[in-house]
């Protein structure tokens, strides 16, 4: 398991003080645009950078070992992860 955790209180303060994302819901077609499907999607990919891409990191550091294996392991890992939920 990975130590990375994505800043998504700091990804939050950007989109709400910084981009003015609570404005963005009283545009015409972004009426959806909420900061409870901001907040969904946010921890959603974090979840996934933590378990799925941050691992990745080990196994691209010691890559010169693995001798062109490394896009079987990375294809394995990504399909396991999107075939599994």
């Amino acid at each position: 398991m990975s130590d990375y955790r994505a800043p998504v209180k700091d990804m939050r303060f950007v989109m709400d003080e910084l981009a003015g994302f609570r404005e963005l819901s009283q545009i015409a077609g972004y009426e959806e645009a909420t900061p409870d499907l901001a907040d969904a999607i946010l921890e959603e990919a974090a979840k996934f950078t933590g378990e799925v891409l941050a691992p990745l990191n080990r196994i691209g550091d010691h890559a010169e070992r693995l001798e062109g294996s490394l896009q079987a392991v990375l294809r394995c890992r990504l399909e396991r992860h999107f075939l599994a939920g």
